[in-house]
């Protein structure tokens, strides 16, 4: 009698899945701690200010409309991010969060006979969907924890696709600069497809940001990602959205379902691009938390990766156990076992006093263990 794997695609059974951070309530249940409110959450990269009041509003009102399939095409939120933008609704697509626009590329791009190129240790849900679609992965290792992008380069073969860049890097935080992706972008093939993805893009002062929409006014094959999952702190809702030539969105249209975004995370989207105050607040609190993790970290010998971004990556000796004795004290912190980083966890950047318990409780730990 065959069973349902035999029945499956046979690389389907091979494939890894993506491990995501454990919820809050799931964690107090098995520890049996009496509530969610009393454990910090520091592992997924959230908003810890929460969404804006303005997209709260926003989702308030829609709720009544939720008997109404949302707008397909998503006409208002794409015209408003287009003239954030400055550039034309017809090179916008949304989608079910970012991960939902990279597996539409990998529809049109990937498959066997084809590869993706890399950063070793970035984001690895690259490496999952490549894999999915029966897509090689080159993985180029990073120098200093950075993308290296000379390197990255030199993985391309005739038979690429897809060269991805997570700038800032999740898990390590760190980014390339302009002139880095400049240099990079005037010696990449013409046969290959650069995904840029920037999720965490909006959380740098302006000042810092790289400006990869000028590759899409130079008529490159760039193809940018972005959410509002992070600074906008709308990851529970899942909507994202790509940024490139007309021609690759139309691409990408073919292969996406009918109102693959839901109508109060448009609504809710179209809110929060609007409270520009709501991200000075959270570019602040990540500012601010980062310098004293940083400090903290130092004071206590702890070797860290500096980050850019709303987490740190620290060295603690056995990641895994760390991560389970913090739990145990109410912090949820990142194991970065997938990344084959062992040695590390990564800590997202909560409110101060969620910061302060978390190295306090680290201390404890740390001393226990030694």
């Amino acid at each position: 009698m065959k069973t349902l794997r035999d029945l499956a695609k046979p690389w389907i059974s091979e494939l890894s899945m993506y491990e995501p951070g454990r919820p809050i309530d799931e964690v107090a249940r098995e520890l049996g701690f009496e509530g969610a409110d009393a454990i910090d959450k520091l592992a997924s990269n959230e908003n810890p200010l929460g969404p804006s009041t303005k997209a709260v509003r926003a989702m308030k009102k829609a709720a009544a409309k939720m008997h109404l399939y949302p707008d397909g095409g998503g006409y208002y939120m794409r015209h408003a991010l287009a003239a954030r933008l400055d550039v034309s609704p017809n090179q916008i697509l949304l989608g079910n969060g970012s991960n939902e626009l990279l597996e539409f590329l990998a529809h049109v791009f990937l498959g066997p006979g084809t590869n993706l190129v890399m950063a070793e240790r970035a984001f690895v849900v690259y490496r999952l969907i490549a894999r999915a679609f029966q897509a090689e992965v080159h993985d180029v290792p990073m120098r200093d924890h950075t993308h290296d992008l000379d390197a990255m380069l030199d993985a391309i073969t005739p038979e690429t696709r897809l060269v991805m860049i997570s700038n800032p890097n999740n898990p390590s935080g760190t980014m390339v600069d302009q002139r880095a992706i400049d240099k990079f972008m005037e010696r990449l093939p013409e046969h290959v497809i650069v995904g840029m993805d920037e999720a965490y893009i909006e959380l740098l002062p302006e000042r810092k940001q790289v400006d990869s929409l000028r590759y899409l006014r130079q008529d490159k094959k760039v193809v940018v990602l972005r959410t509002f999952s992070k600074t906008y702190g709308l990851a529970g809702l899942r909507i994202g959205y790509a940024v490139a030539p007309e021609e690759l969105i139309d691409l990408m249209h073919r292969v996406r379902q009918p109102f693959n975004v839901n109508a109060m995370a448009m609504e809710a989207a179209l809110a929060a691009l609007d409270d520009e105050r709501h991200v000075r607040r959270t570019r602040r609190l990540v500012a601010q938390g980062l310098q004293f993790f940083e400090n903290a970290f130092t004071e206590m010998n702890l070797p860290f990766v500096p980050s850019v971004s709303n987490f740190i990556l620290v060295r603690v000796g056995n990641g895994r156990a760390v991560f389970e004795a913090l739990q145990r004290r109410k912090v949820i912190v990142r194991t970065m076992d997938v990344y084959r980083l062992p040695e590390y966890v990564r800590v997202s950047i909560g409110t101060m006093e969620e910061n302060q318990r978390c190295v306090q409780a680290l201390k404890t730990v740390l001393a226990s263990s030694g």
